[in-house]
């Protein structure tokens, strides 16, 4: 098995479906004093308060399956970090690994895995907030 790579940095990323992307992006900034981070497209917002990274992306009434929460993030430290994760839980064959290291648009690189209980878990390198040191 290959040996586990450098401790996560925390978890500073949450990921929401929601059918009222407008409404919640507003709320977001003009109640809880968020920033906008990035706008990916029309459908897929990341609002930030200085130190984590919060998704909003719009799904359809029928796509929301009940639930607005889609997956958290864990914040590694740079990109070769990320890779060494993903072979990490690869190699141990209890971890269900869903797809493969991907780069983003925004400079951010991640994959998805599974817990024991079917929670999404991304393993994600950020520009944004990956470097950010806390005591």
């Amino acid at each position: 098995m290959t040996e586990r790579p450098s401790a996560f940095r925390g978890i500073r990323h949450v990921a929401f479906r929601v059918t009222n992307l407008e409404e919640c992006e507003e709320f977001y900034k003009d109640v809880m004093g968020m920033e906008l981070l990035y706008r990916a497209n029309e459908n897929l917002v990341y609002l930030t308060c200085g130190n984590d990274n919060l998704s909003l992306a719009r799904v359809d009434e029928a796509s929301s399956r009940g639930s607005t929460f889609d997956h958290y993030g864990f914040i590694v430290e740079d990109k070769e970090t990320l890779d060494a994760w993903h072979a990490y839980f690869s190699s141990r064959g209890d971890v269900p690994v869903m797809d493969e290291p991907h780069d983003h648009a925004d400079g951010a690189r991640s994959f998805h895995i599974k817990d024991p209980a079917g929670n999404v878990i991304q393993p994600i390198y950020h520009p944004a907030i990956s470097a950010q040191q806390f005591s």
